[in-house]
């Protein structure tokens, strides 16, 4: 967890991975989303009688459940994140024919130097967006130097990459395949020959993009991709208590929670995705131990005010993603908790706090659409 000298203002959804520009794209969260976090917010408030701040530990019975588990979690602590939108697109919601178009794009290996690389190489859907690798290995099997971020609801990030050079997910699409070391296609020009070389893209991008004289270009490549990519989120039983089940969330979870609020880590993990929102320095309060050679955005903007910042990831399906940090350096879910307690935020936690939270983590596994990730046939 990544902490800021001050807190931001409240994010409460928002875009993810690498745009120097660091615009925010944002969406409202459902009405019956709202709806359902107020709800949940008053009865808590009228249960609690909390206004805010540390709420007190509540009696736990011979079950392992809360007593008055409303007095664990309260609503200022809620307000932090709000209501996880269904979904990320922009405006009215895109066709099927883009969104499969996506869908197909985003498993295709073809668009790569050796015509297996694809999307999904290191950013499995069938394992929540990672390919559990430290860094992923390109088209020849040379690998990165930065670890694969989850695709699953990256679209609610603020920028995308861990650097922020892409500001959405549809920028973002337009790197892996020029990267050397990934895709390793040399130009935009040969990703289009390769897509007008297959029939059945021919006729995929004509119906995403009608009336269009000439649909195949890497524009509409990257909106396509994104279009689909914006569908990939991953509600949670988090979201579950958020709209109302008070069951959701075990004791272990809920103390889970008081304790990332005590130790500070929502003062950079907020907003829907739990973190994604804002940029911070690896070692702000400890020095990072070792020495840490990836400068982070300074890398990108060759401003060295901007050494060592990295976008905060998001902890959805944390529980699921690792391993952790900018290059994969840390395995294990606990130990990062550990760490980024200590150097981000210079508090040494006990293992009972490390192991709550580390549980609640686990409340914000999600979801995944299997029939919206299925991989298609091939065009």
């Amino acid at each position: 967890m990544q902490a800021l000298a001050s807190p931001p203002a409240l994010v409460f959804d928002g875009i993810s991975g690498s745009n120097a520009t660091g615009v925010s794209v944002f969406h409202r969260p459902s009405a019956l989303a709202t709806a359902g976090f107020a709800s949940l917010a008053l009865a808590l408030f009228a249960c609690s009688g909390e206004e805010g701040g540390s709420p007190k530990t509540p009696a736990r019975t011979s079950s392992g459940s809360s007593s008055s588990s409303s007095s664990v979690v309260t609503p200022a602590m809620l307000s932090v994140f709000g209501a996880l939108p269904a979904d990320y697109w922009k405006g009215a919601k895109p066709s099927a024919a883009l969104t499969d178009l996506g869908r197909a794009l985003y498993y295709e290996g073809r668009l790569s130097k050796s015509g297996t690389i694809s999307c999904n190489s290191c950013h499995q859907l069938d394992r929540f967006g990672v390919d559990g690798e430290k860094t992923s290995p390109g088209h020849d099997g040379t690998r990165g130097d930065r670890n694969s971020p989850t695709s699953l609801n990256a679209a609610g990030h603020f920028v995308q990459f861990w650097d922020g050079r892409a500001g959405t997910v549809e920028d973002q699409a337009k790197g892996p395949v020029l990267n050397p070391i990934e895709h390793g296609l040399e130009s935009a020009d040969q990703l289009v020959g390769i897509l007008k070389g297959i029939p059945g893209y021919v006729q995929l991008f004509g119906q995403a993009f009608p009336g269009q004289a000439d649909p195949i270009t890497f524009d509409n490549f990257a909106i396509a991709v994104g279009a689909f990519e914006r569908g990939l989120v991953t509600p949670s039983r988090f979201d579950d208590f958020v709209g109302g089940k008070k069951d959701a969330l075990s004791y272990q979870e809920q103390m889970g929670l008081k304790a990332f609020f005590d130790t500070g880590c929502h003062t950079c993990h907020m907003g829907a995705q739990f973190g994604g929102q804002s940029y911070d320095k690896l070692g702000k309060v400890i020095p990072w131990p070792g020495e840490v050679k990836d400068l982070g955005r300074g890398t990108h903007t060759k401003n060295a005010s901007e050494n060592l910042l990295f976008k905060v990831p998001g902890l959805r399906n944390i529980t699921k993603t690792g391993p952790y940090l900018h290059d994969g350096s840390v395995a294990d879910l606990g130990e990062i908790v550990k760490l980024m307690a200590k150097h981000q935020l210079g508090k040494e936690l006990a293992k009972s706090d490390i192991d709550a939270i580390v549980a609640f983590l686990g409340a914000l596994e999600g979801r995944v659409d299997a029939a919206y990730t299925k991989k298609p046939s091939a065009p």
